[in-house]
């Protein structure tokens, strides 16, 4: 039997096809990431069961803020598709987004990002009572998922 070269690398050149075609849908996360990583906001994983009920207790794909620690606002953008994180920004980090929105306003993919404050107290005041800052602390944190045995030398 003779193998025909030009199939197999018909068949190669498709299943690349494939391959990067299917990395278009999470183009648009990964642009929402980065207009809010260059805004100054932290991606911070739901990683942990309670992390990730946090995360569930926000809007996705909205932008929204939770009083803070300190009686400051923590703004927040919940990912669950793209990253699974939540994005959390202070209120500079916020004024830095909105800069960016007003700076783009022609791009009309911004503008989902544009949310009034009215808008977020009003979301704010329905759900807040669940949110517990301290499922996002470093030391709840997970860690590795070896015991701790078999961290070391001989793993």
């Amino acid at each position: 039997m003779v193998y025909n070269w030009k199939n197999g690398s018909n068949f190669s050149l498709f299943c690349i096809f494939l391959a990067i075609s299917g990395c278009a849908p999470a183009k648009s996360y990964l642009d929402k990431g980065l207009v809010l990583a260059r805004a100054g906001f932290v991606a911070h994983y739901a990683d942990t069961t309670a992390r990730y009920t946090m995360m569930n207790y926000l809007p996705p794909g909205k932008l929204t803020f939770r009083p803070g620690p300190y009686n400051n606002k923590i703004f927040l953008y919940a990912d669950p598709i793209g990253c699974s994180c939540v994005y959390m920004g202070n209120e500079a980090a916020y004024d830095n987004l909105t800069k960016f929105v007003d700076n783009h306003k022609k791009k009309s993919k911004y503008k989902r990002y544009e949310a009034s404050l009215e808008s977020m107290i009003v979301e704010n005041r329905q759900n807040s009572t669940t949110w517990d800052w301290s499922a996002w602390s470093h030391s709840a944190d997970p860690g590795s998922n070896q015991p701790k045995y078999m961290i070391g030398n001989s793993w």
